[in-house]
């Protein structure tokens, strides 16, 4: 009963602050943080300390799957460089020099186990500042890097963690080791994830039911997650790589039913786990801080190092985040080198027919190569991410989940055990009111612009009349191949997508007649002629990279809606 109201008062706080905060124009984490923070307090409100385990094995699995379902793998292909950067250099790198800071700092405390809670504050967590973002309107390129390091920084910092943890126990017999267990384990997490993806695609592509299919589709994070913690892998990568694969993969193999369950369905979910762990960093704290034993360490002295911490992460995120937009210039002058080069080497083979079957292939693999490469420089171009944008990723690293669930995994017999989660939740609470509070401020200071409406909605309708005309071509071919006597009238009303819901209710109620030789019937399957060849047209487009992947994102939902209002339901006539 307990839990069950727990539940319920959860549920209605995290709704009522989503809604309030989009009226406040602050993000919803933070205010569900100095929530939870005022909640712990009230009289009546008991001792609140979830288990690590169920956030890094039960809750963290589901958020890392919605979040990696949603990001177009082009756009994760095309920036893969810099968020490899952020995602794992940056926080080895961000580990190690806050692990230096606290052995100095905390007498007792062993380098390993230092470098432990340096791994534990060193990913930052992208739900806030994604949110913020997107309704502020930061550069899609921008947002994706955001996207892109949240995925994978998690995997990073856990693996890092638990040799960490392993080295201060003694279960590593050199750094080498260290190497070798990071490297076992981030490998292994990509081929479990990958297969994980595969078999779970093929297995949903065999369902017609939504609703089945939609039940199957909760299980993939933790088909991917449980095997690779099992035998020794990181658990979150193999979960990321999986969704990675799967959202690639949804337009070919999924039913457009099935797109628009998962899409609201992972949403829900993605909302209500994300914030509820917010919630649940600041009803937290006071147990926190009366755990902390004053006699070994103040919670003053805490809270002053944690503070203290958070300056020199943001320190070190600036240090690496202005070198990665000089590196992401010099990327795109090369992508114009490269870019050039395989235009010369296309023109040489146009000016020069193809005599062999091998010059053949050797021609359409650069065509495809440079349709590719002038795709990935159009968008580079398009979402430049300048000095204002890197003060906006410098700022936006703020740190969440994975700090909450991690300090809490620390060993028992931790020294400063009680001290060191106190201060890894002081890093996470100041970043997260801190950065996040004063983000959409920075954003309007600076004047960082993202998208343009007007050029979306005519990229937009560009896109649409390609994916049309290819759908007209493919309904002339049927029309004219075929020796089923379709009606002119009929085939214009396909043509133009004029559909009338009454017309089709009388013609169901006309069950006599010979289904097959109505014009709703006829037409149905005219315009799903045309859709089936526009999604075909579509998957090319993505595959060439010509179209930022929310045109295509947005035209894909089109289809899915068009696609599903024109299919039979059941039990229809």
């Amino acid at each position: 009963m307990e839990l069950g109201l727990y539940g319920i008062i959860a549920v209605a706080v995290i709704v009522a602050v989503a809604a309030f905060s989009k009226r406040l124009g602050i993000a919803a984490p933070i205010i569900l943080v100095v929530v939870g923070v005022a909640l712990s307090y009230l009289p009546g409100v008991p001792d609140i300390e979830v288990p690590h385990e169920i956030i890094l094995d039960g809750l963290l699995p589901p958020i890392l799957y919605a979040a990696a379902v949603a990001v177009p793998v082009m756009d994760f292909r095309r920036n893969l460089a810099p968020i490899a950067g952020l995602s794992v250099a940056l926080v080895v790198v961000t580990a190690f020099a806050t692990g230096t800071l606290l052995f100095f700092l905390l007498p007792d405390l062993n380098y390993a186990a230092a470098v432990a809670l340096g791994a534990i504050i060193s990913p930052p967590d992208a739900v806030a500042a994604t949110s913020i973002g997107r309704r502020l309107g930061l550069p899609p390129r921008l947002l994706t890097l955001l996207e892109g390091e949240g995925l994978v920084n998690d995997a990073t910092a856990l693996v890092l963690l638990r040799s960490a943890v392993a080295a201060a126990a003694g279960g590593l017999a050199s750094p080498w080791a260290g190497v070798a267990d990071f490297l076992y384990a981030a490998a292994l997490a990509i081929v479990i994830g990958i297969v994980a993806g595969i078999v779970t695609v093929w297995v949903r592509s065999k369902l017609s039911d939504p609703v089945l299919d939609t039940a199957l589709s909760l299980a993939v994070p933790f088909v991917a997650f449980t095997p690779a913690e099992y035998i020794g892998a990181s658990g979150i990568l193999a979960v990321v790589v999986a969704g990675l694969y799967t959202g690639h993969a949804a337009p070919r193999a999924f039913s457009p039913q099935s797109r628009i369950s998962d899409r609201i369905n992972w949403r829900t979910i993605q909302f209500l786990l994300e914030n509820g762990v917010f919630l649940l960093i600041g009803l937290e704290i006071r147990t926190l801080i009366e755990d902390a034993d004053p006699e070994v360490f103040s919670v003053e002295a805490s809270f002053g190092i944690g503070l203290l911490a958070t300056v020199v992460l943001i320190v070190i995120r600036y240090l690496w985040v202005g070198p990665l937009i000089v590196a992401l210039r010099l990327r795109e002058r090369h992508a114009e080198r490269t870019t050039y080069r395989a235009l010369l080497a296309l023109y040489y083979f146009r000016a020069h027919p193809s005599r062999t079957k091998r010059e053949a292939r050797m021609r359409n693999r650069l065509e495809r190569d440079y349709g590719r490469r002038r795709g990935d420089l159009e968008q580079q171009r398009q979402e430049r991410i300048d000095w204002r944008g890197g003060i906006v990723l410098g700022w936006a690293g703020m740190r969440g989940v994975v700090t909450l669930a991690a300090a809490q995994s620390l060993p028992e017999d931790t020294p400063y055990r009680p001290q060191l989660i106190l201060i890894a939740f002081t890093v996470a609470v100041a970043s997260i009111v801190l950065q996040g509070g004063t983000l959409p401020w920075l954003i309007r200071v600076l004047g960082v612009q993202g998208v343009d409406a007007r050029e979306d909605r005519r990229e937009i309708a560009e896109l649409l009349e390609t994916l049309s005309n290819a759908g007209i071509e493919e309904l002339e071919r049927v029309v004219s191949e075929s020796d089923r006597p379709y009606d002119p009238d009929v085939v214009e009303r396909a043509r133009q997508s004029t559909f009338l819901r009454t017309e089709a209710a009388w013609e169901r109620v006309d069950r006599g007649r010979n289904e097959v030789d109505t014009p709703h019937r006829l037409f149905r399957e005219l315009r799903l002629t045309i859709v089936a060849a526009e999604r075909q047209k579509m998957l090319e487009l993505r595959a060439l990279g010509n179209h930022p992947s929310r045109i295509l994102a947005e035209a894909q939902a089109l289809l899915d809606l068009e696609e599903t209002r024109l299919q039979r339901r059941p039990g229809a006539h």
